[in-house]
Formats: structure tokens, C-alpha cells, sequence
């Protein structure tokens, strides 16, 4: 069995005395295997291999609406949490904030694979979640009855999910647990907490709409450390001065690049203006005394950007309402509030030095 060849029990032993005939026969079941499962006849796309995918795994409060079933989980415990769950396991769970991102990239891998049937570069959706194993039922439930590909799951029954999105090769972390999604930033994983809406928006369902802040999100933190410690002026002046030399990257910055990578296939199929990813630069900083330079560092990427709104310090809520993002990336939960109130779905990065002004509760 394949399980013999690294077990460092006695079957381990007497496969590698065999003089390799246990690896070899290991290697021909592994061989066999794979024939059989590739001329499995499905019309379900098969999941892609790790390697080739842009691997986003959501957590289940973050996928779906939870508050309830948690609040039970803190008032009376895990036992009772797990009854509640296998009690109505027959009743959907509602979208959580995540969900309609997720709709988003399936709709992308759908035009990816009409385009490129035999290519695995697409969305790959893991559920990864704390929850415990009795838990998935209902969980398999709702995500069957929205008609999702969600084919990978993994659940830890209490422990830490953050191991396992290494092994993944995670792309992003999406969970509604900042403490969480703190770990993962220090493991260097690309992560957001997730935040509701307080309005019900319509979302695009043939474009994924992705908003990202600049500084500390797609950028290092260079920039607002000045802001923080030395002024404004201070760090105009620093901005021009260094117009030329690229910023560093930030923890969403491959991120960005999956999503370039995707709409490169798209424009190399004729179909750039119906391309099914739209990506948005919304920033607090000004055009003219800062702009240059955040422009030029996506150009040495090698990145582009579809739209870029520079503020100047305005508000970024009323400009989100226009955009309709599936999410919006920022590291100051300030931002973060504003957007939630008028209607925009956001995923606060808690990354650099405006995590030491204010603390994710």
C-alpha cells in the first residue's frame, strides 16, 4: 500500500529490505490508481492540482452566516453548538459575507473553462474551517443547494486551520476570525477578516469586482510609518523624492498578480472588453502629491490596474457604492467601517503600522 513507503513502523522497514521491490509496487499502485480516476466519465469540472490553482480558502463563518449557530457556541458550549448544527442540518445556512465573492470566482473559472478546457490555471475554493466533522453535513447541504463547487474541504475539529493553508499552497485566507487571520499574515499567507454589509447591495454576477487599497495592502507600509510619525508634508516630500523607486510589496500583492495572470487569458482570446475580472486601486492618497509613484511601482510589477481612484483623504464608502466590489481590501478598520455602513462588502488586512493605532476586536 502506498502508505508503506515512508511509515517509519516495521512495514516501512521491510518494504526498504525488500531491496525497492516495496517502492515499486507502491509506485504501480499510485499508477493504477490515477488511470482509474482518469477515466472517471464526470460532467463536474475536476477540482485543479494545488500547483496550477489560485487556491482561496474561506472559512465557514465567512462563507456563510453563522451568528447565530456562534452565539450558541459561546453561550453553551461545543456540544450543544454541534447538536444545533446536526439538528438543522436540513435547513440552509444564509450567505455570509464571503459568499458572494465566491459566486464571483466561479463564474470566472466558468469562462475560463470554455475558453481553456484542458488548463488548470483557475479558482480553486477550499473550505477551511475549525469547525468539527459532524458539522459538515449541513454544510455539504447549503453549499449543494446554492450550486457551489466547493470540492476540497478541510475541517479541524477546534484545532488551528493555519497549517493546513501552507500545505494547500493558499493563495488567500478569507475568515471571519481576526485572530485567525492574524496568524496567517505572520506565516506570510495573503488574509482578511471579513465583514458584513450593513445594506443589501446587487452584485455584479458576470464580472468579479476586486477594490484594494494601496498602502500596507498591496504596498509595504513604508509610507504611512511616515505619515504616522513625521506629517503629511513629510511624506509628500518623501513620495517625490523617491517617485522613481518602487515601493515595496504588500501581503495582497501576489494576489493582484493571480487576478492579472486570469485576465491575461482572457485579452489573449480577444476578449478584453468582456473580461470576467475588474480590479480597483481605491486610496486615501492625492493624485498630484503622491500618485506617481504608487502608478510607476505597479508598472515595474509588470501589473496593471484597471481603475485607480486616488481621495486625497475623502471618504472611500460613497466612492465603493459606485464601484459594487465583491470585496474591498484595507488595513484601516476606519475605511473598513465607512464601507460596511453604506452598503460594500470589506476584508480588513491587519498588516503594518496602522494595526498598532487601532486593534481588530
Amino acid at each position: 500500500a502506498p502508505g508503506t513507503m515512508s511509515g517509519s513502523g516495521p512495514e516501512g522497514v521491510r518494504s526498504n529490505e525488500a531491496g525497492g521491490d516495496g517502492l515499486e509496487e507502491a509506485e504501480q499502485d499510485w499508477t493504477a490508481a490515477k488511470a482509474f480516476y482518469d477515466n472517471l466519465v464526470s460532467k463536474r469540472p475536476r477540482p485543479p492540482k494545488p500547483q496550477h490553482a489560485i487556491t482561496v480558502a474561506v472559512s465557514s463563518r465567512a462563507l456563510f452566516d453563522l451568528v447565530e449557530e456562534r452565539r450558541i457556541y459561546e453561550e453553551q458550549g461545543v456540544e450543544k453548538y454541534v447538536e444545533y448544527q446536526q439538528d438543522n442540518e436540513n435547513v440552509t445556512l444564509k450567505p455570509g459575507p464571503a459568499f458572494y465573492f465566491v459566486k464571483a470566482l466561479e463564474h470566472v473559472n466558468a469562462r475560463l473553462l470554455e475558453l481553456y478546457p484542458d488548463d488548470e490555471e483557475r479558482f480553486d475554493i477550499v473550505l477551511m474551517t475549525n469547525n468539527h466533522a459532524q458539522v459538515g453535513v449541513r454544510l455539504i447541504n447549503s453549499i449543494n443547494h446554492y450550486g457551489l463547487t466547493i470540492e476540497r474541504f478541510c475541517m479541524t475539529g477546534g484545532k488551528s486551520p493555519i497549517g493546513y493553508l501552507t500545505a494547500y499552497l493558499t493563495n488567500l485566507y478569507l475568515s471571519a476570525d481576526s485572530e485567525k487571520v492574524q496568524e496567517a499574515i505572520e506565516a506570510g499567507i495573503a488574509s482578511a477578516t471579513m465583514f458584513t454589509a450593513n445594506k443589501d447591495v446587487a452584485y455584479s454576477d458576470t464580472q468579479l469586482r476586486v477594490a484594494f487599497d494601496g498602502d500596507a495592502v498591496l504596498f509595504s507600509d513604508e509610507s504611512e510609518q511616515i505619515v504616522k510619525e513625521q506629517g503629511l508634508d513629510r511624506f509628500f516630500e518623501h513620495e517625490q523624492l523617491n517617485e522613481n523607486k518602487p515601493l515595496a510589496q504588500g501581503p495582497l500583492k501576489g494576489f493582484l498578480e493571480d487576478l492579472g495572470k486570469l485576465q491575461k487569458k482572457f485579452y489573449a482570446k480577444n476578449e478584453r472588453l468582456n473580461c470576467p475580472i475588474r480590479t480597483f486601486l481605491v486610496t486615501a492618497r492625492s493624485a498630484a502629491s503622491s500618485g506617481a509613484r504608487v502608478l510607476k511601482t505597479l508598472r515595474s510589477w509588470g501589473l496593471e490596474i484597471d481603475e485607480a481612484l486616488f481621495l486625497a483623504g475623502a471618504p472611500k464608502g460613497p466612492i465603493l457604492v459606485k464601484i459594487r466590489p465583491h470585496i474591498f481590501f484595507d488595513d484601516q478598520m476606519f475605511h473598513i467601517e465607512g464601507a460596511q455602513k453604506l452598503g460594500t462588502i470589506a476584508a480588513h488586512v491587519p498588516y503594518g503600522v496602522a494595526q498598532k493605532y487601532h486593534k481588530v476586536a
